[in-house]
């Protein structure tokens, strides 16, 4: 079962506010000489400025967010915690995300946290290709982006585990989609066709940094702009899964290109 936290914290806010304001109303009524609170007002007043605070920062500034699965590899690992500044393409309302106020909008390259389209309680985190009006062709594992050649260089070779725990070797390469560059994975056993997409108005089209094992836009479609949580810039803890378990401490402190 898939919980949205900011659902459940904007309940505990909801909850805690009623409790605390029904506190202050019952004591009015009290005779004067009774000054002793239930217990459960007095949590709530105790709660709810840290329930409020908390509810901010998450909603409009900064939320974590955890990376499950391999999609990502090898900028981002299974087990590292991840922050999403959520200000970056706007300030959007909590929980019906609607945009207030335009700040900037996703740019090629970027890593991105969105809802699922087809599931929007789920978070998905992909690296934005396409945008608006982009006529996108993956072919023979190379991008073209409007008729352009994404450029890649060879950097080398990657191991990653399957679900079975066997080691695959892949190639490591760097891809541009902007002037920074960032890695990407091809599996050479996987063979794709050629697919060719059209990003419509108001959408991105996004895949994974692991390109022969992410389920992305080449698969369930664009992602509209309402369904946009926000850009992931940095690792602030990792635990590496990869090896058995342990804090991943190299991890620790990168900045997400």
């Amino acid at each position: 079962m898939n919980i949205d936290f900011s659902m459940v914290m904007f309940i505990a806010l909801v909850v805690t506010g009623v409790i605390g304001l029904w506190g202050i109303w019952a004591a009015k009524r009290k005779p004067s000489h009774s000054t002793k609170e239930p217990l459960l007002v007095e949590y709530a007043r105790a709660f709810f400025p840290v329930i409020l605070i908390v509810f901010l920062l998450r909603s409009f500034l900064v939320e974590p967010f955890r990376i499950p699965s391999g999609s990502m590899l090898p900028s981002l690992l299974i087990g590292d915690f991840i922050l999403v500044n959520k200000y970056k393409y706007g300030i959007r309302l909590p929980i019906l995300n609607l945009k207030l106020v335009d700040v900037s909008t996703p740019q090629r390259g970027d890593v991105m946290v969105f809802r699922y389209p087809h599931n929007p309680s789920i978070n998905y985190i992909k690296r934005v290709v396409g945008l608006s009006g982009d006529r996108i062709v993956y072919e023979n594992k190379t991008l073209y982006i409007n008729g352009n050649l994404v450029k890649q260089k060879e950097d080398g070779g990657y191991a990653i585990s399957d679900s079975g725990q066997r080691s695959i070797s892949t190639q490591r390469k760097i891809e541009y989609l902007n002037d920074t560059g960032h890695a990407m994975l091809h599996d050479q056993r996987v063979e794709q066709p050629r697919m060719e997409f059209v990003v419509p108005a108001g959408q991105y089209f996004v895949m994974g940094d692991n390109r022969d094992h992410s389920n992305d836009s080449r698969y369930w479609g664009y992602v509209d702009d309402g369904l946009v949580v926000g850009k992931a810039f940095f690792v602030w803890f990792s635990w590496d899964y990869a090896n058995g378990g342990g804090v991943n401490w190299k991890r620790i402190g990168s900045v997400i290109n």
